[in-house]
């Protein structure tokens, strides 16, 4: 099975990028919805989480406050790397078990959406890696637009990750997202076509 590792920066537009593959009929693995299922209440890495940073952490139901956790995590890189320590693990073997299950099922091609696939130096999960990429400044604008961020509180979580440029030119395939919605689909078309059909058919 050939897996492709999808990534860009915050707010590039991978999750766009992945949603338009899944409805071209990809299987789709997304490392953010695993980090979200490895958080739930009953989970061990939630139980770490709450004993790392206190319980201030989680909300009265005994779901993880997202808000107060990346409040923390984001002024001081030592506590995220202890967060990545507690999640990275366990999202990871989640991912392998659902490879596991495509691969069982004799898909051909699947998709690893994953923010941080060089930071976390898990480039050796998948076979060639596509970059979602857009300059900076549109990245900030966009950012701050979608989660209503402070320009300040953009450019410090565009800082805790590797600079788009440097994902740019490592990616075997680069999707340049500085246009529109419907500039991404057709690129996306292209290359379900080009990368994906084509190649299957070979």
């Amino acid at each position: 099975m050939r897996i492709i590792g999808l990534t860009g920066g915050i707010a590039s537009g991978k999750t766009s990028a992945a949603q338009l593959f899944e409805e071209l009929g990809a299987a789709v693995i997304d490392a953010d919805q695993l980090a979200r299922e490895v958080v739930q209440p009953g989970e061990e890495a939630l139980a770490r989480i709450a004993a790392s940073f206190g319980e201030q952490v989680l909300n009265p139901d005994g779901t993880l406050n997202r808000a107060a956790l990346g409040e923390i995590v984001f002024a001081d890189p030592s506590a995220r790397r202890t967060l990545e320590e507690i999640t990275h693990p366990a999202i990871r073997k989640r991912a392998e078990e659902k490879l596991e299950r495509l691969r069982e099922a004799g898909t051909g091609t699947a998709f690893y959406v994953a923010p941080l696939l060089f930071e976390a130096g898990i480039t050796s999960r998948v076979h060639e890696v596509w970059v979602v990429y857009l300059d900076r400044e549109t990245q900030l604008q966009r950012l701050m637009a979608r989660d209503g961020l402070s320009r300040e509180a953009a450019l410090s979580r565009i800082a805790s990750q590797m600079p788009m440029e440097e994902k740019k030119k490592l990616g075997k395939v680069v999707i340049d997202n500085r246009g529109s919605k419907e500039d991404l689909e057709a690129q996306v078309r292209k290359l379900w076509r080009e990368e994906i059909v084509d190649r299957t058919e070979r």
